[in-house]
């Protein structure tokens, strides 16, 4: 049905092309799912759309377009009628070899169906980025849930995808977890009268502060550090601490199964030049100002409220100038294509950056980078909201909502809801094993999926299977959702709205689920059987691709 679907927007378009030689139809050749079974399995709104600009009744158009669409030989091969609904739909009812034929594709695609050949597109995907002071909190394990199934979602469509994670390894946060580290190393603790008013008061602090004195060696993804035992070594208590909890951080992140390809130090920006050279560049472009002694950038050129300050009277730079030096590197590296999930206290910083970028003037395109924001993430328990992490001091941990629950109830709560909504992540309702519980309900439909066919044994098996024999009208309903999913992973990449395949996998578990309530699936015609558990196979392979692309598993046994 994929190659159906294919070609019958290629027909729409060339039927566009007839009506309304003189408008361009790449817009509106593109068919979407009626709301309700009964007005069939494709509409197209085309002829409304190009009603106003074509100052024509949009059903009269319908009725021209249904003709030109009638001389296509893709509708005759595929569609079984076409009709003129409400001010102008055109819904298309499939004939059954249409729909059927998807069972065919999927089971002959595998893991790939949905998925695009690779190409050449390059998309740098960073994510998490969360400064080494401390655990990954929930909002961190939202960013990475989205963040991944973003990079998986790219890789469906054949780009090269590189996973980035960004940190600050210096400044006013590093410090304090380096005194802390110190408080602790000394002897004191939380409530003493010398523990310094700012300091970080999880317990992981005193695990550090004890691998200190032991001399222990501590090695991260990115670094390696072997403790001093010195008490009075301020740097390396802080190159020790930072090195523990970034080892911290990639045991919460393979907790999760979320794996990154490159780390980049915010303090490489300064090492390495990058920051003086962009901001040489700005004033070199007449791109800012001095005023009050501090260096302006002249950020409402390019639709900013408000010129923003770069570097204090001080001379400090304020944050967002790194920023604009590291998106530069990323450019620099041959990214076209740069995503970054952040937090939604980053709005603020967006314009800011994408007007330096624009400024310094190496081609950066104006939307150049593309953000996902996320809020952050309430956790209930036992009916009430819960805020405090023994562990943490002062938040709730990735790794506290992962042993609480699952990971894979934790991956696929945190994507399914938009990112830039509030969420509640209800810990009682994840370990619920019933419908109420969405991650369940579709790992349970995989679940019962493989146990019918493995008792359907050969029959389940041999790929004699006539398709033909599949007319129900919940059959006709799980085909359709079937035959939708490539076209759902496209939508979701090119918005970046990893809850479509959430929304989608709920839709065509429900979908199977009312198959299963309504038909039998091994009876004494074996012709039907071997067509249903065909259509089976088909339904758990998009199953299992879905929750993949999401980063959660789909069982065979629950």
């Amino acid at each position: 049905m994929i190659r159906a679907q294919q070609e019958l927007r290629a027909a729409l378009g060339d039927a566009l092309a007839d009506i309304a030689p003189e408008q361009t139809h790449a817009a509106l050749a593109t068919f979407e799912s009626p709301k309700q079974a009964l007005h069939g399995d494709l509409a197209c709104t085309a002829a409304m759309q190009l009603a106003k600009p074509l100052k024509r009744n949009p059903r009269e158009l319908a009725g021209e377009l249904i003709a030109a669409l009638q001389r296509q030989g893709a509708v005759q091969r595929w569609v079984e009628s076409l009709e003129i609904a409400g001010p102008g739909f055109i819904n298309l009812r499939l004939k059954a070899a249409t729909r059927q034929q998807v069972i065919a594709e999927v089971l002959e695609a595998g893991e790939a169906f949905g998925h695009q050949p690779a190409n050449d597109q390059r998309v740098l995907v960073e994510f998490v980025s969360a400064n080494p002071t401390g655990p990954l909190h929930v909002g961190h394990g939202r960013q990475a849930a989205l963040g991944d199934a973003v990079c998986r979602l790219f890789e469906s469509q054949g780009a090269a995808v590189t996973r980035e994670f960004y940190y600050n390894d210096a400044g006013v946060q590093i410090a304090t977890l380096a005194a802390s580290t110190q408080a602790r190393i000394k002897g004191l603790a939380p409530g003493d009268a010398r523990w310094p008013e700012s300091a970080y008061n999880g317990d992981y602090i005193a695990d550090i502060a004890r691998d200190f004195l032991d001399k222990k060696t501590v090695a991260a993804d990115d670094r390696a550090f072997t403790a001093s035992g010195d008490a009075d070594d301020m740097d390396g208590i802080r190159q020790f601490a930072v090195a523990y909890l970034r080892h911290e951080q990639d045991l919460d992140l393979q907790a999760f199964g979320v794996r990154f390809d490159h780390y980049f130090l915010e303090s490489s920006l300064y090492t390495s030049g990058r920051v003086e050279a962009t901001v040489a560049r700005l004033v070199a472009a007449g791109k800012t100002y001095e005023e009050g002694g501090a260096l302006w950038l002249r950020s409402t050129d390019y639709g900013d409220d408000k010129d923003r300050v770069m570097r204090k009277s001080g001379g400090d730079y304020t944050y967002f100038v790194p920023d604009v030096a590291y998106h530069v590197n990323k450019w620099e590296r041959g990214f076209r294509k740069v995503i970054n999930i952040q937090g939604s206290d980053h709005h603020g910083t967006i314009a800011r950056v994408r007007a330096g970028l624009q400024a310094v003037d190496v081609g950066i395109p104006a939307g150049f980078p593309d953000y996902v924001l996320h809020k952050m993430v309430t956790v209930m328990r036992g009916g009430e909201e819960v805020k405090i992490s023994k562990r943490a001091g002062s938040y709730v941990t990735l790794r506290d909502l992962i042993e609480w629950t699952s990971r894979d109830a934790v991956r696929f709560f945190l994507i399914s809801r938009k990112a830039d909504t509030e969420f509640v992540f209800d810990v009682d309702l994840a370990l619920k094993r019933n419908d109420e519980n969405p991650v369940y309900y579709v790992q349970y439909a995989h679940a019962r999926i493989c146990s019918v066919l493995a008792q359907g044994g050969a029959a389940a098996a041999d790929g004699k299977a006539d398709l033909s024999r599949l007319v129900a009208p919940t059959e006709a309903a799980l085909m359709l959702k079937l035959a939708a999913f490539e076209a759902m992973l496209t939508a979701a990449a090119k918005d970046l709205a990893p809850h479509d395949v959430a929304f989608y996998l709920r839709d065509l578990a429900a979908a199977f689920h009312t198959y299963y309530a309504a038909e039998r699936f091994l009876g004494d015609d074996a012709d039907l059987t071997r067509a249903r558990l065909a259509l089976l196979a088909a339904t758990a392979q998009v199953l299992e691709n879905g929750l993949t692309l999401i980063g959660v598993g789909a069982p065979e046994k629950m």
